[in-house]
């Protein structure tokens, strides 16, 4: 990097801090912070849904397996990610957004309390916490291992310049500012996205032009779609666990579709999601797929390949909006993380552990969010700091075998306690699903991997906790229904239709007196 390039990165944090600054008179309540106040339109929400699902582990670990495998990468990442919003644009996007406009919950995870009890609202909020620490601490990892590659300061340091920066804007301005950056990131990513695929297709003419290119010796199996660890089960696994994950199991999606007026526009919100994560990804992928023409990976798993290629090939200036765009993508994602997990922490963990929470007004409600996000930040940015230490091992393994495996068990009592099919479901088979499909998670990643001669196929250690959970939750709610007329209730109010135009969002009480219900 020279100095124009440090211009670049440097005038793109100021913009970030910026809009942070004008998103703050936009917020006067918890409501604003976390949901934008109903009021977000739904191409801001759709674009916003889709940054927030990117980090910059796509141009590491998944560059790795583009580089090692090739369009792999995409059918069973990008291509389940699209799949999964599309059928949830019609199945989850209405109902979570109902939550808010009906129920008037800020959280994901407040309405859980009603439709189950507070048992397993608590055992989902602490779980769910747990995981976006780890999961967020990778990608601040991922961000940091990039800019050491480029400037060539410590990982420590990349993740302090990143998470700072992120807390700034993100805590001043909640989810607004999330996605009004996410949106000057989204514009980023396309110039860059583009210049780096103009450039690799350039290069191209040496090996045979942008078609002969897959007939090079380097990309031999490069075009197979399910290749090495990543075969059908893999993919298969992987359609089920994007559709819980991207349509809010992670919750920061899921405040997305609370963002929008309505249910309709919560819809057509996750529709255009869909349709980027279909479109887009290939651009992205396609000069990754192209790697190993144009460069020599250093590392083993082939995760510096991107960030040796852009060096290689881009000029000064470019190559810093480049470098932006792997900034864009790792603090979309976190920093709507951090305000879901503000979110989650202030409206349904905080009251049960404080008398003085539940008591909180709009100021001291916010003055909690604002604590709690940066408290959040500075947890998973130590635990960035641990990504690569033996009990985390890479950065990949973490994305993939922590988040996508945990995600399931934590998601299915979630997700499938809006669905009317489910209502027999109740807290005892909530918490059983969740309990089991985690201790499944640890047998087969663990005594079982070890047991088993050359260890459980990434496939297996990935869904078998998921499918775990999703029999389970099921079973248990028909040998032990728990349809109450109250759950009954709630479940009616998120499924039917009927919410008209109106973009009015009633304002967020105080979270409600703490009580467990049977």
């Amino acid at each position: 990097m020279n100095s124009l390039d440090w211009a670049v990165l440097i005038g793109y944090f100021a913009v970030m801090v910026g809009i942070g600054v004008w998103s703050h008179k936009r917020v006067d309540n918890v409501s604003d912070f976390f949901t934008a106040g109903g009021k977000m339109p739904w191409w801001l929400s759709g674009i916003s849904h889709h940054m927030s699902g990117y980090s910059a582990v796509m141009f590491t670990g998944y560059a790795g397996i583009a580089y090692t495998y090739g369009v792999t990468s995409f059918v069973t990442w990008s291509f389940p990610i699209a799949f999964g919003i599309a059928i949830g644009s019609k199945l989850f996007a209405p109902r979570i957004n109902r939550l808010r406009s009906r129920l008037h919950v800020a959280s994901p995870l407040e309405y859980l309390k009603n439709r189950y009890d507070l048992k397993t609202q608590q055992a989902l909020a602490w779980s769910g916490m747990l995981l976006k620490i780890v999961d967020v601490g990778a990608k601040w990892a991922a961000i940091a291992t990039l800019l050491s590659v480029f400037t060539g300061v410590s990982l420590n340091q990349g993740i302090l310049i990143t998470g700072v920066v992120t807390a700034i804007y993100c805590t001043i301005g909640g989810l607004w500012a999330d996605a009004l950056t996410e949106l000057g990131q989204f514009v980023i990513q396309l110039l860059a996205g583009i210049a780096m695929f103009v450039a690799v297709v350039a290069e191209l003419g040496d090996h045979g032009g942008f078609l002969g290119a897959w007939d090079e010796p380097e990309l031999q199996g490069h075009g197979e779609p399910l290749v090495g660890p990543y075969g059908t089960i893999f993919l298969l696994a992987f359609l089920f666990i994007k559709l819980f994950e991207y349509n809010g199991g992670m919750l920061n999606q899921a405040q997305r579709y609370m963002a929008t007026p309505n249910a309709r526009e919560a819809e057509r919100s996750a529709r255009l999601s869909a349709v980027l994560w279909l479109v887009w990804p290939v651009i992205l992928f396609f000069p990754m797929w192209m790697s190993p023409l144009l460069v020599e990976s250093q590392k083993a798993d082939g995760s510096d390949s991107y960030a040796l290629m852009t060096e290689q090939l881009l000029p000064h200036g470019l190559l810093g909006l480049v470098i932006v765009g792997f900034f864009s993508h790792t603090m979309a994602m976190c920093s709507s993380d951090a305000n879901a997990i503000a979110a989650v922490f202030t409206r349904d963990v905080a009251p049960v552990l404080s008398e003085r929470a539940r008591l909180w007004g709009d100021r001291s409600g916010l003055i909690a969010a604002r604590v709690t996000t940066v408290v959040f930040l500075g947890l998973s940015m130590a635990v960035a700091t641990q990504v690569n230490s033996p009990a985390f091992k890479d950065i990949i393994t973490v994305v993939i075998k922590w988040v996508a495996g945990l995600m399931g068990p934590i998601a299915i009592p979630m997700m499938l306690g809006l669905l009317r099919p489910f209502r027999r479901s109740g807290p005892t088979a909530a918490l059983t699903s969740w309990a089991l499909g985690l201790l499944a998670f640890w047998l087969v990643n663990y005594p079982i991997h070890w047991a088993v001669e050359g260890g459980v196929p990434l496939e297996y250690q990935v869904s078998i906790p998921l499918a775990v959970s999703l029999v389970l939750y099921v079973l248990i709610g028909y040998v032990k229904p728990e349809d109450t007329p109250e759950r009954m209730a709630i479940i009616e109010r998120v499924n039917t239709d009927g919410d008209g135009d109106s973009a009015a969002a009633a304002a967020v009480p105080s979270p409600a007196p703490v009580r467990d219900q049977a």
